[in-house]
């Protein structure tokens, strides 16, 4: 009788059950986010917020709100300048060929998603591999991952406009957010799922609600009961908005938030270990070494 011979297979690493005084695998970042690169993270976010804010940030009397038809199109050139500053500034901070290599196929396959279920109660399946991908990755190589796909499948799509760099800025947070998630060291199995499901459903909401603010303004006296309203205090253009919100974007939001969680709960943990076996083998960290010509 021939001896059994032993199971060498071995599970993933982030499978196996953690030994007793052992330290926890640390994340692997693609983008490690320098001063610059904070810096300027934090001014295209401060101007985002004007872009997308302003017309509760800017009194009745002031006079940008005399320019509320203008206002949107001066953000949108501005956002295209910083979102590419800040992408180049990140990427200077070490964004190496081979995460350079790993966010053109990320990008690729988001901005292949997007138009799956394009103009259908918001089912967006891109959005759910955001979420994933900014919580392996890390926050830095999630906004430029967000932005990045995002302007790809609008050149995909043909949906190039105005609204584009607002997309672009609030993908960017949008993913940027999964990165900034806790225990990205820790936490792993159904509760790590369970958290980024969570985010998602809220993220998806406050992606549409930014979103609208970057249109509502271009209403005009279209719908005066739910437009903006330049000479109106804040309290009575708030009132405005929600009521804007509930009246053309509930229910594309709530779709939005189910197909994510749902994608999320589901495939999540096979996106995880698969992207997670990628970056170690990708060694984002090590220096890419060449070998001198034999003589």
């Amino acid at each position: 009788m021939t001896a059994r011979p032993a199971d060498t297979t071995t599970r993933p690493a982030e499978e196996k059950a953690p030994r007793a005084g052992a330290k926890p695998r640390t994340r692997v970042r693609a983008v490690r986010l320098g001063p610059r690169s904070l810096a300027a993270l934090a001014l295209v976010s401060a101007v985002g917020v004007a872009a997308f804010g302003w017309p509760f940030l800017a009194p009745p009397a002031s006079q940008l709100s005399a320019h509320a038809q203008d206002a949107p199109w001066l953000f949108a050139g501005l956002l295209v300048l910083l979102v590419a500053v800040v992408t180049a500034t990140i990427s200077e901070s070490g964004l190496g060929p081979k995460a350079v290599a790993m966010l053109g196929v990320l990008a690729a396959t988001g901005a292949a998603l997007r138009p799956i279920g394009a103009g259908t109660a918001g089912i967006e399946p891109m959005f759910f591999l955001m979420v994933l991908s900014g919580r392996v990755l890390g926050p830095g190589f999630g906004f430029v991952l967000g932005s990045v796909t995002m302007f790809a499948s609008a050149l995909l799509t043909g949906g190039v406009g105005p609204w584009m760099p607002f997309q672009m800025l609030a993908m960017g947070w949008f993913t940027m957010g999964a990165g900034l998630l806790p225990g990205p060291d820790r936490l792993r199995g159904r509760a790590e799922l369970l958290l980024l499901a969570l985010y998602a459903f809220l993220a998806a909401f406050a992606y549409g609600t930014v979103m609208n603010l970057a249109g509502w303004p271009f209403m005009g006296t279209l719908a005066s009961s739910i437009a903006f309203d330049p000479h109106a205090d804040i309290a009575a253009n708030l009132a405005r908005f929600v009521a804007y919100c509930l009246a053309t974007s509930l229910g594309w939001d709530l779709g939005r938030a189910a197909v994510t969680v749902a994608l999320t709960l589901v495939l999540g943990h096979a996106v995880l270990r698969a992207l997670r076996r990628a970056t170690r083998r990708a060694a984002f960290e090590a220096p890419v070494a060449f070998d001198a010509p034999s003589p």
